[in-house]
């Protein structure tokens, strides 16, 4: 890698540039990735495509909200980030009827809608104005652009510039915001050759989005890692056609990064006293399209690297005040949230809190617990499908996998609705534990 700068390649093709500016391009821009028919389920597999049992846990998330809000006439449900609607049908189809009757269900997207999806769902390109419900986005924040930094041979953090071929070469040296958001938040070794993604456009996306939340809940779902435990030679990487690949921005593969939720916990906040911290405790992984959610530990391994944090760690917001005003075109899959958030400008939000899916979705009744051996008796086809659902519960909790992802919860004018995780559920086909009935219902 050299420490060489091209303002523009041949054929009117931009030269070398930032990661971010080459993603947005690739994914966001002209026939980029995002905006291709198959949309990202060709490619990667995600929660909500593992199991209908994720859609199920959040709209019991969405009635917990409702109850809190104390069920107002309109419930508002936004799928940020919404690929071709899966979740927010899969939602509404799970919500029981009257709550169904008073929801209003936005997907948020930047690609067309999609054929057959449920008239009930407001397709649009950007967020509502004001929004009384629940905010879920699920991975939308790993394919929100982030600039790449690398330390060159005299310790000092530079800029990657990537060429539309993927070959990268040193740019200008970081400073400003930047530089001041890797100090707080990713603090670089100076030895050559360490790296770190910022994700300063991040933490902007998600107070931009957090502040449309008049009342009720945001969450953000995605694969993490917190301060203490940053990846030594960052996590950026590709996946195309359910494997993951070589990061390359020519529209060609998905371009994703792990996500700094501690970060983007204390960014509402940021500039503003700090009415709490955040609590943590998760790590990452992401289940390509066809492979075991638990064995994705491929190419990058030191990305793919499950990273703890002990729970209950707290985080301040920045003790300096970036401009958190959201730049253009930084958001991913939903274009970019402008400036017209307004409502957090005089209010103080309560703490957010980090966990992991495996904790938040027990909260949620999903245990992965195998049914009793009795129903198999009793009832043979009830044990047969609460056995699969089991199975699809696993998966979604799974160590090492898609149970070790991040979940940011922010609530706004309520109380968090989702509660500490219960004690770990007992298998009753394990001699070691007590013998319980279980709800294959709870599943």
């Amino acid at each position: 890698m050299t420490d060489e700068t091209t303002a523009e390649g041949a054929r009117g093709n931009p030269g070398p540039r930032g990661w971010r500016a080459a993603t947005e391009a690739a994914l966001y821009g002209p026939g980029g990735f995002y905006r291709r028919p198959e949309g990202p389920a060709g490619h990667f597999r995600t929660s909500v495509h593992a199991s209908a049992l994720f859609a199920r846990a959040v709209a019991g998330l969405l009635c917990r909200v409702d109850a809190a809000l104390d069920r107002p006439p309109v419930l508002d449900f936004v799928d940020m980030g919404a690929g071709r609607g899966e979740l927010a049908g899969g939602v509404l189809a799970a919500l029981p009827a009257g709550v169904a009757a008073r929801t209003r269900v936005y997907a948020v997207e930047i690609a067309g809608r999609p054929a057959g999806l449920d008239d009930r769902i407001t397709w649009r390109s950007d967020l509502p104005d004001a929004v009384t419900g629940l905010l879920f986005a699920n991975e939308w924040l790993d394919n929100v652009p982030v600039d790449v930094v690398e330390v060159d041979s005299a310790g000092v953090p530079r800029l990657v510039l990537v060429a539309e071929d993927g070959s990268e070469r040193l740019g200008e040296p970081v400073t400003g915001a930047a530089a001041d958001w890797l100090a707080r938040w990713w603090p670089l070794a100076s030895e050559q050759g360490a790296r770190a993604e910022i994700g300063l456009p991040r933490d902007r996306a998600w107070s931009a989005a957090v502040n449309r939340v008049v009342r009720g809940l945001a969450v953000a779902v995605d694969y993490a890692h917190t301060v203490d435990t940053r990846p030594p030679f960052g996590t950026l990487t590709g996946f195309r056609e359910g494997r993951e690949t070589a990061p390359v921005p020519d529209g060609s593969c998905d371009i994703t990064a792990h996500v700094a939720l501690d970060a983007c916990a204390a960014a509402p906040s940021a500039g503003r006293a700090p009415s709490g911290a955040a609590r943590t405790a998760y790590g990452t992984g992401r289940a390509p399209s066809g492979e075991p959610s638990d064995t994705a530990h491929t190419a990058s391994e030191t990305a793919r690297t499950s990273f703890q944090a002990p729970p209950d760690t707290a985080y301040a917001p920045p003790s300096t005040a970036h401009d958190l005003s959201p730049a253009p075109q930084e958001t991913a899959h939903a274009p970019p949230v402008t400036a017209q958030e307004t409502h957090t400008t005089a209010r103080s939000l309560p703490p957010a809190r980090l966990l992991t899916q495996r904790a938040a979705l027990r909260a949620l009744g999903i245990t992965g617990v195998r049914p009793p051996l009795a129903l198999a008796s009793t009832d043979p086809s009830a044990y047969v499908r609460a056995l699969a659902s089991a199975g699809e519960a696993a998966e979604l909790t799974a160590p090492g996998g898609l149970g070790d992802f991040g979940w940011l919860l922010q609530p706004v004018g309520i109380p968090d609705p989702v509660g500490d995780e219960p004690q770990a559920p007992q298998d009753p086909q394990d001699p070691q534990t007590p013998q319980t009935p279980q709800d294959p219902q709870a599943l």
